[in-house]
């Protein structure tokens, strides 16, 4: 289950800025020279789609992987600006915060 939802956020890291590509695609369209509005209406929903699944993701990742705050933040922080999500997403697999061995990354404590 663990290594499944890591895939998914991994994935949806990578949706999610492919989206943003072909909404800014769109919205040049729109107000560029043809005005066309064809593009914003297919891909704004698409993109607000994997906004949502991003954001609930990167939810479920924190949780499963131990995140502490500002990391989890940042993913959060990540969805808004274009194309952010994929620096985190590699940021965050070089900092083997996306392991999926079932090993945590921060040691268990004892809960009294």
């Amino acid at each position: 289950m663990r290594e499944k939802i890591t895939r998914l956020f991994v994935a949806a890291a990578i949706a999610e800025a492919c989206s943003w590509l072909a909404l800014l695609i769109g919205m040049a369209v729109k107000y560029g020279p043809p005005g066309n509005e064809i593009g914003v209406k297919i891909f704004g929903p698409i993109h607000g789609g994997l906004f949502v699944a991003y954001g609930l993701l990167v939810l479920a990742v924190a949780r499963l992987h131990r995140w502490r705050p500002w990391p989890t933040l940042a993913a959060l922080a990540c969805a808004v600006p274009p194309f952010a999500t994929l620096f985190f997403e590699r940021w965050a697999a070089r900092r083997g915060m996306l392991r999926a061995d079932g090993e945590p990354e921060r040691p268990l404590t004892p809960v009294a």
